[in-house]
């Protein structure tokens, strides 16, 4: 009768998935006709820049390719042979009508790598309103004046967005990535958002300078790993909306191995975990196909619970599939089908994820030992704790 238990939780499980699947599509079809009304107003978007990432030169040119009239883009870059800095000169070349910065300033300003990088690029803004957008989004032509427009909505004091994931390969774990991020991830976003959260998805996050200085600068955000958890809390402390934008980037997943996908995973789970112990820990119910699959080896094969991981397998699959087509039309160019076939593999990886996520909170990078959501202890490399994870090459530099 122990079986029971875990099929309770693949019931519970795809029944939130539904939901998630429903939240999708309703949001979706309310992206799709929002109406958007036009605005100049100048925005200048920074893009912090470390390595030439896969697809990178064709994400950064999406950005290129806006239809909004008056916009700047600052990149930068802390060291003149990074080879980011060769493709942000090709662009340059290709796009001379573009309004294009370089910033190249080794000065380093505390622990976290992103937010140092974009300390050094402010002063090359020209624009009152600041996007704040990871190297790797692939974006419509639309993108910045469906930006501007979450940010006129009256109350609003910052504005980010959903993203999908896109594999830069069609290799395993590049399909695994992608299919998490897009298929348990952003529903998982939308439901905390009818749930009332307003959390900070630090893909792309937009506001006013005026704000940023209201809330203490970007060095308000230096020693934090989740600078955009940081920067949506103070914002909120203003009184202010975190909204959701009516757009849906798609972001790059470029693992080519399990391993690095895992260690790439379990750096969020961590960091997710310090942020929100329980939502976290709640989170195991998203995985129907995980329990399902217990319930089979705890009945010893019973006919029942190979139907419920049967069924769980369809729905799961039907509601992936669902998720694709009401994302399609914002995604052009880069939709991506769910994996039916990996979801059981992916679900028990994300478990293991899970687990993983609670066995340590410090991440190691550059000699600094950095908490999940907390200030830098400067200790050695080689000293950090039992359960600390080195992770210096995964650390989001941008």
């Amino acid at each position: 009768m122990i079986a029971w238990l875990p099929a309770a939780l693949a019931v519970v499980g795809l029944g939130q998935a539904v939901a998630g699947g429903r939240l999708v599509a309703s949001w979706a079809t309310n992206a799709r006709h929002a109406h958007i009304l036009g605005t100049g107003e100048g925005i200048t978007v920074l893009k912090p820049l470390h390595g030439d990432e896969p697809r990178l030169e064709e994400a950064l040119a999406t950005l290129c390719n806006q239809d909004h009239p008056n916009y700047q883009i600052v990149f930068g870059v802390q060291d003149d042979s990074d080879p980011a800095a060769g493709v942000v000169r090709r662009l340059q070349a290709r796009f001379p009508a573009r309004d294009i910065a370089l910033v190249i300033d080794p000065r380093r300003h505390g622990a976290n790598g992103k937010v140092g990088n974009l300390i050094n690029m402010l002063p090359a803004a020209r624009h009152a309103v600041l996007a704040i957008a990871d190297s790797d989004l692939h974006v419509r032509p639309d993108y910045l004046t469906r930006l501007l427009a979450g940010l006129a909505a009256p109350g609003t004091g910052l504005v980010t967005t959903l993203y999908a994931g896109w594999p830069a390969t069609d290799c395993l774990a590049a399909r695994l990535g992608a299919t998490q991020i897009t298929h348990t991830f952003l529903p998982g976003a939308l439901m905390s958002r009818a749930l009332g959260r307003q959390d900070c998805l630090g893909a792309t996050m937009v506001l006013h300078s005026d704000t940023l200085a209201r809330v203490g600068g970007l060095a308000a955000l230096v020693d934090h790993l989740a600078d955009d958890n940081a920067l949506g809390r103070l914002v909120a402390g203003l009184g202010l909306t975190v909204r959701l934008a009516d757009v849906v980037p798609a972001t790059t997943v470029p693992e080519t191995t399990l391993r690095a996908l895992f260690r790439h995973e379990l750096r969020w789970a961590r960091t997710i975990r310090a942020l929100a112990p329980a939502p976290f820990a709640a989170s195991v119910l998203q995985y129907p196909l995980f329990w399902s699959a217990l319930a089979i080896v705890l009945s010893a094969g019973a006919v029942w619970a190979l139907a419920l991981f049967v069924g769980a397998w369809l729905v799961r699959g039907f509601l992936a599939r669902g998720i694709d087509r009401s994302l399609s039309p914002l995604l052009p160019g880069v939709a991506f089908a769910a994996p039916v076939w990996l979801l059981p593999l992916r679900e028990l990886m994300s478990v293991l994820v899970l687990a993983g996520g609670f066995t340590g909170r410090r991440v190691d990078w550059r000699g600094h030992a950095l908490d999940a959501n907390g200030p830098v202890v400067v200790v050695p490399p080689q000293a950090v704790p039992r359960g600390g994870l080195a992770l210096k090459e995964d650390l989001p530099l941008s």
